[in-house]
């Protein structure tokens, strides 16, 4: 199997640990989306990532729909087979999904557009969802037990990315937010593989 990933992507980021963790052999392949990569739109005609290959050849694409390949192929290693522990761990994941969706949106407008178009308004917009989530979250934090599940590589993911790109600006106000690395890092001690 072929990850096409980029370290900096939240989504890469879940789908790659997730993929070390349930066990499954994947090359993991670098991809720079901007310069639109043979092999990636070979696999994908959308460009983005990540973007799983099997063995056999089969492309599988968007975070999602690549955890629940893998969860499938792992006999159930990523979500739980519980009705309502499934739908929890699919709101956390969508959840932490959902704010780096507002993350990139603000990251491309302030990269993408020249300074003097650049819109405000919408930046503001995007990170008013990301306050409410993060403030949802530490509200509502999840249960760390012994082994982690798709949404704990979700907010994992999110956190990285999120002090990555607006280091310090998240944290105050939630502790618990802050302090879910570390505590992430004590059931899953490969996190610090994937940090750049």
């Amino acid at each position: 199997m072929k990850i096409f990933y980029a370290d900096a992507s939240p989504y890469s980021v879940k789908v790659r640990m997730a993929a070390h963790y349930a066990g499954l052999a994947a090359e993991s392949i670098p991809t720079d989306t901007a310069s639109d990569p043979a092999g990636l739109l070979a696999a994908n005609p959308l460009g983005k990532i990540p973007t799983l290959v099997t063995d056999d050849g089969l492309a599988v694409y968007d975070s999602r729909a690549i955890m629940h390949y893998m969860d499938r192929q792992t006999r159930g290693a990523l979500y739980p087979r519980n009705a309502a522990k499934r739908t929890e761990v699919d709101i956390l994941e969508a959840t932490a999904d959902g704010v780096c969706d507002c993350l990139l949106s603000i990251v491309y407008e302030r990269r993408l557009r020249p300074e003097e178009k650049v819109h405000q308004p919408w930046i503001d917009r995007q990170w008013a969802k990301v306050e409410r989530a993060l403030d949802h979250l530490e509200a509502n934090m999840p249960r760390l037990g012994r082994k982690p599940h798709a949404g704990h590589f979700a907010l994992a993911a999110m956190l990285r990315y999120i002090e990555l790109r607006f280091p310090g600006q998240w944290q105050r106000g939630r502790p618990k937010l802050k302090r879910f690395p570390g505590r992430f890092e004590t059931i899953f001690p490969d996190y610090a593989l994937f940090r750049d």
